[in-house]
């Protein structure tokens, strides 16, 4: 009989509150509260990565790479990308050497954002991260790096 507590459940040998799955969908469900109570314009951690790496490249870049460059399935990198155009953050435009592709730039407003919502982000990190000392931080991140 399970009872919530986090006990074994004797014949399976099984404790959920000690399964990876489970503790980075808690520790995943943590961050993503206080990016929402404190993120700046807006921008969900998924749009936030976009238009981060749009603002760290130098020029354009397709829809394809920047898909890559945040871990992005081509349907979610295409929603976020129509978000963030919308808004006037980023701008799309065909490759001409490739009508095919999508070349995409930040926007002065949205390279303006990201530079207003980078000391807010990082607290939202520091705040995430509070329950670790400072080597537990570095540990873990450095852990969490090599399971990526």
């Amino acid at each position: 009989m399970a009872t919530g507590s986090g006990e074994d459940i004797p014949f399976l040998g099984y404790v959920l509150d000690e399964q990876v799955g489970f503790l980075l969908r808690k520790a995943y469900q943590r961050h993503m509260t206080i990016f929402a109570r404190s993120t700046i314009g807006g921008l969900t951690p998924t749009q936030f990565s976009t238009l981060f790496r749009l603002f760290a490249e130098p020029g354009p870049i397709s829809q394809n790479a920047l898909g890559r460059l945040v871990a992005m399935d081509a349907a979610t990198t295409k929603g976020v990308i129509s978000r963030l155009e919308n808004q006037g953050l980023l701008t799309t435009q065909k490759d001409p050497n490739d009508k095919r592709r999508y070349l995409l730039q930040s926007t002065e407003r949205g390279r303006a954002l990201i530079r207003d919502a980078i000391p807010v982000v990082k607290g939202i990190t520091e705040a995430t991260l509070a329950p670790l000392t400072k080597s537990e931080r570095e540990t873990f991140l450095r852990l969490l790096a090599k399971l990526c």
